[in-house]
This record gives C-alpha cells, sequence and structure tokens, in this order.
C-alpha cells in the first residue's frame, strides 16, 4: 500500500474519531447505533481499514452530521480511493462477509457467480449462520450481528431501479451445512426470490460443462468493483483490467447456465432429493 494512500486513510480516520469525540459516544455506542461492528469503527478510526460508502453513511447518520460535514468525510473517503495504490484493498474483519454485503448494498447491478456457497444475498438466516460460524475465532455474538445485518440487506433484492443476476453450479444447490430441512427452507427461498423482477436466477447444470473450471465466487457491483471471494477473506478490486476479465468471465458463466421454467425445474428436483433425506432421517 502506498505512504499516500495510508496518509489518507489516517486523515480519514483521524476526522471520524473527532467527530466522535465532539459526539460524545465511545467506539461501542457508534458502532451500535450504526449497525456495523465495534471492530470495524475502531480499524477505520485508526487508519488500518477503508470503509464502504455505505458504511460511511451509517457511521455519519449515527453521529447526527450535518450536510457540510457529511460532504467534507466522503470527500475524504474519495481522496483514499483515488490515492495512489488504492486500487485494491482487503477485508479482514471477522467474520468474513461484511465486505462483500456493503459493496452489494451500494450497487444498482450486482452480478454474482458462485461454485459452492450460495450468493449472500440468497441466504436464508440459517444458512448464512453457518456460513459465518465456519470463520476462525468466530464468536456466537459476532456472528449474530452478522447474520442480521447480511438478511436486512438482502431488502435490496425487492427495491425498484435495481437489478441482480445470480448465476450458481448445481452443485452449489447441493452442497449444503447443517441438514436436509435446512435446505429445503433455504431452496424455497430461491424460488421465492427467482420470481422476482428485480432478479434473474440461473443454474449451470451438472448435464452442462463448464466454460472454464471455477475456482472462486466473485461479484461484481455495477462497474467500478469486484469482490473476490477466498477461503478466509474477500478482495475487493476497483483495477480496470481486472473488472473487465470478471465481467467476459461471467458472461461466459452465464451463457452456460439455464434460467426461468428450467431452472425452477431444477430447483425442485433437488428439493424433493432433499425431502426424501429428510424424510429418512426422521424414520
Amino acid at each position: 500500500m502506498g505512504s499516500e494512500r495510508r496518509g489518507r486513510m489516517r486523515a480519514l480516520g483521524a476526522r471520524l474519531r473527532a467527530l466522535r469525540a465532539d459526539a460524545g459516544m465511545t467506539g461501542a455506542a457508534l458502532a451500535q447505533r450504526a449497525g456495523v461492528g465495534q471492530p470495524t469503527v475502531s480499524k477505520v478510526e485508526t487508519g488500518r481499514m477503508v470503509p464502504s460508502f455505505d458504511v460511511l453513511d451509517r457511521l455519519s447518520r449515527a453521529l447526527g452530521l450535518d450536510e457540510l460535514t457529511v460532504r467534507e468525510v466522503r470527500e475524504l473517503l474519495t481522496a483514499v480511493a483515488t490515492a495512489a495504490g488504492s486500487d485494491q484493498s482487503s477485508a479482514s474483519d471477522l467474520p468474513a462477509g461484511a465486505t462483500l454485503d456493503e459493496a452489494v448494498r451500494s450497487a444498482r447491478l450486482v452480478r454474482s457467480f458462485q461454485c459452492v456457497v450460495l450468493p449472500a444475498m440468497l441466504q436464508s438466516a440459517e444458512y448464512a449462520r453457518h456460513v459465518f460460524a465456519s470463520a476462525p475465532h468466530a464468536d456466537d455474538e459476532a456472528v449474530g450481528r452478522a447474520v442480521a445485518a447480511r438478511i436486512g440487506r438482502q431488502s435490496v433484492l425487492y427495491e425498484p431501479g435495481r437489478e441482480s443476476v445470480f448465476v450458481l453450479t448445481e452443485a452449489v444447490l447441493r452442497t449444503w451445512p447443517g441438514s436436509p430441512s435446512l435446505m429445503l427452507a433455504q431452496l424455497d427461498r430461491l424460488l421465492a426470490v427467482e420470481s422476482l423482477s428485480t432478479v434473474r436466477l440461473g443454474v449451470i447444470p451438472w448435464s452442462r460443462p463448464v466454460p472454464l473450471m471455477p475456482r472462486h465466487g466473485f461479484t461484481l457491483c455495477d462497474e467500478r468493483a469486484v469482490v473476490v471471494e477466498a477461503f478466509w477473506e474477500e478482495r475487493v478490486s476497483t483495477e480496470g483490467a481486472e473488472l473487465a476479465l470478471y465481467g467476459e468471465t461471467f458472461g461466459r458463466f452465464e451463457g452456460a447456465a439455464v434460467f426461468g421454467a428450467a431452472a425452477r425445474e431444477l430447483l425442485l428436483r433437488v428439493m424433493g432429493e432433499f425431502r426424501g433425506m429428510a424424510d429418512a432421517s426422521t424414520r
């Protein structure tokens, strides 16, 4: 990370810390009021983490900032984004997943490809709980907050003017945590979401070859960022060449997927198999 970027991160953090002190609030109180994790507030204020604009707006509202000050802190964040060496950043908060949720929340067009885990915006609460609990050192309280935040942010699926396109391999539907009953509820949610006019849900069936071997999931947020999902963390990139590469890759996976009635038929078939497993477990 370049020294210019580090300096601007520290400047943003120091300004937010001063504003919090002026408001007479502790870091814990600000985190609770803004609906973010306390580690997020600490890392932002010490210049160790770059907040998304969504998180910055939450902090601004929680602090009761006037319009002029809101504009000031947003300009400080923009300065971080345009600083030398600022093309990439890593998310290190636990449980993993907050960076992806925040990036999706601020986008008008979301395109997500997944080959193992369901997209964050389609997860049921119980499925999300298993995802967050699998992070190293995750504690019950942090997991609970993360699940609540994730479910709350899923409201963007229903907002007019947004478009979400999800492409899954069939393996995602068959890689399951918990119990068959959990997956029955999860697949029922996918059927409900698939019917929304703001959502396109596609599945690449096992009966079709993939256009290239999938290595990890990723989510494109508008034309400005891609969240690349590794095993323990997420990496956000705004670098033009990488965005173009992931955009082209998504298009290839999208072209191999089935949508509409064919996707619903596949979901219902997998649900039937989980229903059989659930019935067998109760005998």
